[in-house]
């Protein structure tokens, strides 16, 4: 990798399926071969991100419907992005997310029965260009 051009690898897959264990490792592997590594989360990763976690796991937007809950992802997601993701890219850092854009797709769009041109558009405002250049899904 050259400098100032990280690499942003997400791991995505259902609740058990051993992302965060597979992030752990890989992040090990690749610290010991010399990169900067940074491992994040989705809800979450930041401090206005981590915020709308709490709201979200709480359970206190479930009355507002799953249109609400797919917004406050995507807001959730454009703070992660913008205050930790992009500006760890831009220093050349290894950037590996616990879950990522996929799983709006899934639990908002697909379960939770949302148009899936809304959620394209949602995520296309959310992520602001910034996609991953490899997405892991483990399917157990």
């Amino acid at each position: 990798m050259s400098s100032g051009t990280g690499l942003f690898v997400t791991f995505e897959g259902g609740e058990g399926a051993g992302k965060s264990t597979q992030i752990r490792r890989l992040a090990e592997a690749l610290k010991g071969e010399g990169h900067d590594v940074l491992m994040t989360r989705e809800p979450g990763g930041s401090p206005g991100a981590e915020a709308v976690r709490h709201v979200l796991l709480s359970g206190a937007a479930e009355a507002f419907g799953t249109r609400m809950e797919a917004i406050l992802f995507a807001a959730a997601r454009n703070d992660h992005v913008e205050e930790v993701i992009r500006p760890a890219l831009a220093a050349g850092k290894v950037v590996l997310c616990d879950r990522f854009m996929d799983s709006s797709r899934v639990y908002q769009g697909i379960t939770g029965n949302l148009e899936p041109d809304f959620i394209e558009t949602l995520q296309r405002i959310a992520i602001n260009g910034v996609m991953p250049d490899c997405t892991m899904i483990l399917d157990i």
